[in-house]
C-alpha cells in the first residue's frame, strides 16, 4: 500500500477568511444518507442578511478566495453557494458602499469591478460542480453570480430577476451574457430591461432552476407558494400563467395564508444533499470535463464582455449609476429610485450631468433613521 502523499498547497493565501463570508466543510452522503468518511462538501455563505446579503468588496474578495480553495481541496465533491437566513441568497452588490465610496469614483470602482470579474470567473473555473442554494431573492448581481453557477435549486419563495437600469446601472456582470444561453433571448430581453422580478416558479418554468421545493410550512405541513400560479392556467388572452402572481381575492387569501405560516428550509437543504449524493456517485475528472464542457457557452460570452464591461461600469459611476445608487441608499423604504421622467426630459433638453440634475432627480423624501 503507497504511504500518504505529502501534498503542495496550491492555495493563494494561507487564510482566506473574509467578513461576510462563511466557509463549512460538511460531510459528503451517499443516496441513502449514509455519511462518506473523508470526503465533504464546502458550502459557501453570504453573510450579510442585515442587508439582504449584497455583497461588499471585502466579501467579494471572500468569495474567490473560498470557492479556489473549494477548487483545490483533494476531498471536496461539491460546492454549495448561498447565504444565511431565508430572505436572499443575494441582491448584488451593497448599494450603501457604492453610494457612499464608490459613486463619482470610476477609477475606484474599476478596481472594485475587476474582484467582481474574478469573482465570476472564480465560479465558472472551479474544479467542482457548484450548486446554487437560492435560500430566497436572488436579484441583480445575486443573479449573476447564481447563473454562474452549475446547478440552482431553490426555495419556492424566493424572487428572482435583474435590477440594473432600475438603478443606475446595466446587467452587464453576466446576465446579458449569461441569460440568452438560459432562457433564450426574447425572455432575456424582458427580464434585463424590464427588471421585473419573477417566481421561484416561473424560473423553474423558464429553464433558470434545476429543482424547486416549497418553504411554507402551515399547520405542520408544507404547502407551494400561495401567492403565484403553481396549477398550468391560462389569463384572459389564452396564455400561460405557471408561475405568474395572483390577483384579487386570490392573492389576498395567499397573503393570509403567508402570515399563517412559518418559513422551513429543511426541504431545500434535503434537495441540495440529494444533488451532491448524486454527484458523489460519478468518475470525478469525467464530471470535470463534462463541467467544462457544458460551461463553455457562457464562459464565452463571459470572457468576451467582462473587460468592455468593467470599464463602461466604471464611468457610468459619474452618471446614472451615482444618481441611481444615491437614490436607494438615501431614499425612503416606498422611494428609492430616481425620476426617470424628469432625468429624460432634461438630458432631452440638453442638460448636463455637471450640474444640479444629480439632485433634481433624487426622490422627494429621505430614508428615516
Amino acid at each position: 500500500m503507497n504511504a500518504p502523499r505529502d501534498f503542495k498547497n496550491h492555495d493563494l493565501v494561507d487564510d482566506t477568511r473574509k467578513p461576510g463570508v462563511k466557509v463549512e466543510r460538511r460531510p459528503a452522503r451517499k443516496p441513502d444518507g449514509t455519511v462518506v468518511p473523508g470526503l465533504f462538501n464546502t458550502w459557501i455563505w453570504l453573510d450579510n442578511p442585515s442587508q439582504f446579503n449584497s455583497y461588499t468588496t471585502d466579501m467579494v474578495k471572500g468569495v474567490i478566495l473560498a470557492m479556489r480553495g473549494a477548487s483545490n481541496d483533494r476531498a471536496v465533491n461539491c460546492v454549495v453557494f448561498t447565504g444565511v437566513g431565508d430572505k436572499a441568497f443575494c441582491t448584488g452588490g451593497n448599494t450603501k458602499e457604492y453610494a457612499e465610496y464608490y459613486a463619482g469614483h470610476p477609477q475606484e470602482y474599476r478596481q472594485y469591478m475587476r474582484l467582481f470579474n474574478d469573482m465570476v470567473s472564480a465560479i465558472l473555473a472551479c474544479d467542482k460542480p457548484v450548486i446554487s442554494r437560492v435560500n430566497g431573492m436572488r436579484i441583480g448581481g445575486g443573479q449573476e453570480i447564481g447563473m454562474a453557477c452549475d446547478f440552482s435549486v431553490a426555495q419556492d419563495l424566493a424572487r428572482f430577476g435583474q435590477a440594473g437600469p432600475k438603478h443606475g446601472s446595466a446587467p452587464i456582470g453576466g446576465a446579458t451574457d449569461f441569460l440568452p444561453v438560459i432562457v433564450g433571448a426574447e425572455r432575456a430581453m424582458a427580464a434585463c430591461v424590464l427588471c421585473e422580478p419573477f417566481s421561484a416558479h416561473k424560473a423553474y418554468h423558464m429553464g433558470v432552476l434545476t429543482d424547486l421545493v416549497p418553504a411554507l410550512k402551515v399547520d405542520g405541513k408544507f404547502v407551494a407558494n400561495p401567492t403565484v400560479e403553481t396549477q398550468r392556467t391560462t389569463d384572459e388572452f389564452g396564455r400561460f400563467c405557471y408561475g405568474e402572481p395572483k390577483t384579487g381575492a386570490a392573492l389576498d387569501e395567499g397573503k393570509a395564508l403567508m402570515k399563517r405560516g412559518t418559513v422551513d428550509l429543511s426541504l431545500l437543504d434535503a434537495k441540495v444533499e440529494e444533488l451532491c449524493a448524486k454527484i458523489l456517485l460519478t468518475f470525478p475528472d469525467c464530471t470535470t470535463k463534462t463541467l467544462e464542457e457544458l460551461r463553455k457557452p457562457k464562459l464565452d460570452a463571459w470572457n468576451r464582455n467582462k473587460e468592455n464591461a468593467r470599464a463602461w461600469l466604471a464611468l457610468n459611476m459619474m452618471t446614472e449609476a451615482r444618481s441611481g445608487f444615491t437614490a436607494f441608499n438615501e431614499g425612503s423604504k416606498d422611494d428609492r429610485e430616481v425620476d426617470f421622467v424628469l432625468l429624460r426630459q432634461k438630458l432631452a433638453a440638453g442638460q448636463s450631468w455637471v450640474g444640479p440634475l444629480h439632485d433634481e432627480i433624487q426622490p422627494k423624501a429621505k430614508r428615516a433613521a
